[in-house]
């Protein structure tokens, strides 16, 4: 990691590959929705037949420039998990961030669907409306923003995306300070092969569970 920590922000602007990468994610989402649409159905009734609660859950997220959107994913957690999180947060096993391994609040099925990657899903609609990417840093919750200084918020320069490094490199194994660096590596990396080098990555680390909780 010693040469993602030594990374200096060169923040640059690509409007061809800016273009490229808006059609390549209204596209590619509208195509993703399409083809995964008796997915999103199944999944959306078994999340409701498992647990009391809508299927999905919306929250704040944080975007490109500091601007927030609500953020769509299937409900893996209780109802009111949210508001259990401060009498967990001595429970946290990553700095930074709420990470607990043995989460009480995760349902049975949220479990599966957080081991697969298939809670997720949702976000094409994201992508589709444009307030996140295919690729890019994952995005974060204010209470999360505010922990980080001026250099390590420069990953609000881009949009946030599906996809990033550290999904693909050990995804939850990796810490928080790490995970923030590699996305400002990707802030300078940023291209059209670069990316679509990160969405084969993240492929096999989505197929064979790598990382994920």
């Amino acid at each position: 990691m010693s040469n993602v920590e030594l990374v200096e922000v060169k923040y640059k602007k690509k409007p061809i590959y800016s273009f490229l990468k808006r059609c390549v994610d209204f596209f590619g989402a509208l195509f993703g929705i399409i083809l995964l649409s008796w997915l999103l159905i199944i999944i959306a009734i078994l999340v409701k037949c498992t647990s009391k609660g809508p299927a999905l859950y919306v929250s704040e997220r944080i975007g490109r420039n500091g601007k927030p959107f609500k953020f769509y994913k299937f409900r893996s957690m209780r109802v009111g998990a949210d508001a259990e999180i401060e009498q967990l947060m001595a429970q946290s096993e990553r700095e930074g961030t709420f990470k607990m391994k043995n989460d009480p609040r995760v349902t049975r099925f949220g479990k599966f669907l957080r081991k697969t990657s298939l809670d997720e899903l949702p976000q094409l609609f994201n992508i589709l409306n444009g307030t996140m990417s295919i690729v890019g840093p994952r995005p974060m919750i204010q209470r999360e923003i505010d922990q980080m200084d001026d250099y390590q918020r420069q990953r609000l320069l881009v949009k946030q995306g599906l996809t990033c490094i550290w999904q693909c490199s050990g995804r939850a194994n990796t810490s928080f300070k790490e995970q923030i660096l590699m996305d400002l590596e990707y802030v300078n990396k940023r291209g059209f092969w670069y990316d679509v080098w990160l969405v084969l990555k993240t492929i096999p680390a989505v197929l064979f569970g790598k990382g994920a909780e």
